[in-house]
């Protein structure tokens, strides 16, 4: 979201300009909200009211703020934290992407009200204050900084930062899905887009990082409590609930998948059959019609027999295929999960054992009843209605905890540090006495046990299993979340996933060009940033070799981590 840059030269002639402009530019975004953008009060949820900010309005002034935020923190009473925070290159990204907003909100209101002309004068003193903004970042100069491996700040006020964090997410969820016009949907997206990168150059979420592994379990029960309040922000709406419960389903079966591709660096094309299986699973010893088993255990024996006959299908696909690397083992494993599906669809009874009911798949699977609880039914908690996706969600968020815990049990121990091993150079790590076959094949069997446990669920959340649910696009999907989240991390997969689910979902009233214009971002993404969303710094500089400072940050940060190794 940057510019051309400037010659130094020219920038150290003008650099006593850039820091008051951009102030005034920030200013004037903040102000703009206050005041009415469009003559037109139907639109854009009523933009037309000054003085009482919605929508656009509300996201310029967030952009504002961050702008106000930055130039303080570069002169001003917060100067100190200039210190630590590349305030100048923040300004510079942000002032690029709040024109590119406030263009796109001129477009919105033109395109919903009839033309520019139907705009009001805060839209016009948005646009002029991003254009301030913009030029007056571009003068600002950078300052020598200090690495946040030797920052030292009051526990406290990292834990606050961390707790309003989780909660401006949590707000901003329940906002921007509460809204029906997709123009505002679009318009959250650009907005939060622009802060995040805003913030990222100006070194925030390093910073937040290094915050993070001082506070982990703070930031783990915080991620946690905002994820269980969640459905209380939806009022009852059972089509928010209904993409949540998908985006946890797609989250537990990519984390099994980020053992494989993220830790053992095999590629995998055909994961999704896991997930299938243990749906199928779940499925026919379930009490729907359609099941030919007449044996019907309770759920958690069903959840545990899904799991290890998926784990079981890993073991059995791993063991010939592990043999051959790269390219090959990403063909093989394409070859499986279309022999899962078409499997599926000719265990009819016709041309195979009646297990599947072939293409018609076996649908109305009844809701689960576990310990007298019907998760089909509508419950009230605190005088809120929780619909019966609601009651998926939550067990579903129980699953996905079990599954970080393993992934993250399993990524500190001498199996995790193993896979990586073999990840960077198997050759190396079998030199040095890693069982690289077995521990290759036990991160096949882990992954699908993971995804297994997850397709009970989905069975009873979808009420039916058919074949077409498990196409190689699925698996496609499923490895794109891995690598867009950032490989080898649970937050990064986690937020990939939900990307990869909601925006698909929300994006409809592109129609056909949806598919299209997700596509174009995944592209922009890679283009922008490969390592992912989330990586660690030993990741990104596996992207960035050339970065210097990235490479010294990385050596500081090991000096660090060894020191108290060294000391016992």
């Amino acid at each position: 979201m940057n510019l051309p840059t400037l010659p130094d030269t020219l920038r150290e002639q003008h650099s006593g300009k850039g820091w008051p402009l951009a102030l005034v530019g920030s200013l004037l975004l903040l102000i703009s909200g206050l005041l009415s953008w469009s003559f037109d009060p139907s639109i854009l949820g009523d933009i037309s009211i000054a003085f009482w900010p919605a929508s656009l309005q509300l996201f310029a002034m967030i952009l504002g703020a961050v702008g106000v935020l930055l130039a303080l923190m570069h002169r001003g009473p917060l100067h100190r934290l200039g210190d630590w925070f590349d305030t100048a290159l923040g300004l510079r990204a942000l002032g690029t992407g709040s024109l590119l907003f406030v263009v796109f909100s001129l477009v919105a209101i033109a395109s919903e009200a009839g033309g520019l002309v139907n705009v009001n004068p805060g839209g016009w003193l948005a646009l002029a204050g991003a254009l301030l903004l913009t030029v007056g970042a571009r003068f600002v100069p950078q300052r020598q900084l200090n690495s946040f491996a030797k920052a030292k700040a009051n526990p406290v006020l990292e834990i606050v930062v961390i707790v309003l964090g989780m909660a401006a997410i949590l707000f901003g969820a329940a906002y921007v899905l509460g809204r029906d016009d997709p123009w505002i949907f679009v318009g959250f997206l650009v907005m939060a887009a622009v802060a995040f990168m805003a913030l990222a150059r100006a070194g925030f979420f390093t910073w937040m990082s290094h915050v993070a592994q001082r506070h982990r379990h703070v930031l783990t029960l915080a991620a946690f409590v905002v994820a269980f309040l969640f459905p209380f922000t939806q009022d009852g709406s059972d089509a928010n609930m209904s993409i949540a419960t998908q985006v946890l389903i797609f989250a537990a079966t990519a984390i099994g998948l980020n053992i494989v591709v993220g830790l053992a660096g095999l590629l995998d094309l055909g994961y999704i059959a896991f997930l299938g299986s243990g749906a199928y699973v779940g499925a026919m010893m379930s009490n729907a019609a359609s099941a030919t088993i007449g044996w019907k255990p309770p759920f958690i024996v069903v959840m545990l027999i899904g799991a290890c006959v998926a784990a079981t299908l890993g073991l059995i696909i791993g063991s010939p295929t592990l043999r051959v690397s790269g390219d090959y083992l990403a063909i093989v494993t394409l070859a499986f999960g279309e022999i899962f599906r078409l499997s599926m669809f000719n265990l009819d009874g016709n041309n195979g054992p009646d297990l599947t009911n072939g293409p018609n798949g076996i649908p109305g699977i009844p809701d689960l009843n576990l310990f007298g609880f019907d998760f089909g039914k509508p419950h009230t908690v605190f005088g809120i209605q929780l619909g019966r996706f609601s009651n998926y969600y939550f067990i579903l968020l129980l699953l996905i905890g079990f599954i970080i815990l393993v992934f993250t049990r399993l990524n500190n121990s001498r199996i995790g540090r193993g896979w990586v091993a073999i990840r960077e150079d198997e050759r190396a790590a079998e030199a040095m006495g890693v069982n690289t076959f077995g521990l290759k094949l036990l991160g096949f069997a882990v992954g699908a046990f993971l995804a297994g446990l997850a397709g009970t669920i989905k069975a009873h959340q979808d009420t039916a299993a058919s074949p077409d649910q498990y196409i190689f696009l699925e698996s496609a999907f499923l490895l794109a979340a891995v690598v867009l989240g950032g490989m080898g991390t649970v937050a990064g997969v986690l937020i990939g996933a939900t990307i990869l689910k909601l925006l698909p979902e929300k994006l409809r009233f592109f129609s056909e060009y949806r598919l299209l214009l997700f596509g174009l971002l995944l592209v922009i993404m890679m283009r922008v940033r490969p390592e992912g969303l989330i990586a660690s710094k030993r990741r990104q500089l596996e992207f960035h070799e050339d970065d210097e400072e990235l490479a010294q940050e990385v050596q500081a940060d090991h000096l660090i981590d060894a020191a108290p190794e060294a000391a016992r």
